[in-house]
């Protein structure tokens, strides 16, 4: 089969699984009298994006002393896209936002595909791209939040990093500091790429191409840009945007809340959703020690690294913690690996691992958003 037949089957796979958890929610929605659209459209964050999309920035909801949310926390990318596509399509503007997700979720199952198959082959792409669709947390790829939009500018700015297209790679990664606060981590990779670049150029007595500079420098002015001008409409240049987030309860403290919480599980339990987190960040942290073991690409390296030292960190809303794992991708090459080589050898093994993730993923993403009704 051609490259291109192999990617359209790896999207057929993501599309599939996919839409069959959309089909677990709306069995679980509809059992409790509740419609599978309005909770994939109209969640949680994704009232807010549509609120910016609708009427732009302005609205603060203030619950008592130094807590107050406002929607100057949400990046503009996502919600300027909504606004496009509403007045595109004849649909709602819950429609639009799930349109504008679901395109860049196979926008970024492609860019997956393609960063695989140039490491380590097809075969490891399509189990990379399935993986990435039956994660836990996947059913937020089905939603109208911005994790399927960052993490289609992440991927095909690394791949682009890893093809040395610097203005490519540098544009792309703007676009992803525009789409989310944690954004910046495909930036941070670019940086490190472009800085480790020119140290092999210099050494070898060459001159660093005016690609590369002004690739490392578009890279981070999307997320820059965007926190800067927070700053500035809230009278704190540089730190305006993180006054923002410290009024919605998040911060990043070096992981001290997040601590606290843990020991909190740990001596008094609590809901699923809360230990679950737990366990899939301590799975992340493994899966990280083992894409460096690997010795995979630095920008992988530092992209995954980043986005874990984000939700490791920051305190706040620790449930969402797997949600700011999922454009962390590069996680899951060890694991995609595995799975390659088991499906090689045992391909009956290898079907029982993926239908049992796939169980795990469905019912899941149906617990969240029907029964658990905790912020995602």
């Amino acid at each position: 089969m051609s490259v291109a037949g192999d990617a359209a089957r790896a999207l057929g796979l993501f599309t599939v699984v996919r839409l069959l958890g959309v089909v677990a929610l709306a069995a679980a929605a509809w059992a409790t009298g509740r419609h599978p659209l309005t909770l994939l459209s109209r969640s949680w964050d994704s009232l807010w994006y549509l609120g910016i999309a609708a009427h732009g920035y302005g609205l603060t909801e203030v619950y008592g002393p130094g807590t107050a949310h406002s929607d100057l926390a949400f990046f503009p990318l996502y919600p300027a896209l909504v606004r496009v596509a509403t007045e595109a399509g004849p649909w709602s503007a819950g429609v639009a936002g799930l349109v504008v997700s679901w395109l860049a979720a196979s926008v970024a199952a492609c860019g997956l595909y393609a960063l695989g198959a140039r490491l380590y082959g097809r075969a490891t792409a399509t189990a990379l791209v399935l993986l990435w669709g039956l994660l836990p947390h996947s059913i937020v790829l089905s939603m109208a939040y911005t994790e399927p939009v960052l993490t289609a500018f992440a991927a095909w700015s690394l791949y682009a990093v890893l093809a040395r297209h610097w203005l490519w790679a540098g544009a792309l990664a703007a676009l992803a500091g525009l789409s989310r606060p944690n954004g910046f981590a495909v930036a941070a990779a670019v940086l490190a790429a472009a800085a480790w670049e020119a140290r092999g150029v210099w050494r070898a007595g060459r001159k660093v191409t005016h690609r590369l500079w002004t690739g490392a420098a578009l890279a981070p002015t999307g997320w820059a840009g965007y926190v800067l001008w927070v700053g500035h409409r809230e009278g704190d240049l540089p730190g305006g945007y993180f006054e923002v987030q410290r009024l919605w309860g998040s911060r990043f403290d070096l992981g001290r809340g997040s601590l606290r919480f843990v020991r909190h599980l740990l001596l008094h339990g609590d809901r699923l959703v809360f230990p679950m987190t737990m366990v899939i960040v301590a799975a992340a942290m493994v899966l990280f020690a083992l894409l460096i073991a690997d010795r995979a690409p630095l920008p992988l390296v530092v992209h995954s690294g980043v986005l874990l030292l984000v939700a490791l960190g920051g305190s706040g809303f620790f449930e969402c913690k797997p949600r700011f794992l999922l454009p962390a991708f590069p996680l899951l090459l060890p694991l995609a690996r595995a799975l390659t080589r088991t499906a090689r050898a045992r391909p009956w093994h290898a079907t029982v691992v993926v239908c049992a993730l796939a169980g795990l993923s469905f019912c899941y993403g149906a617990y969240l958003l029907v029964v658990a009704r905790t912020p995602l």
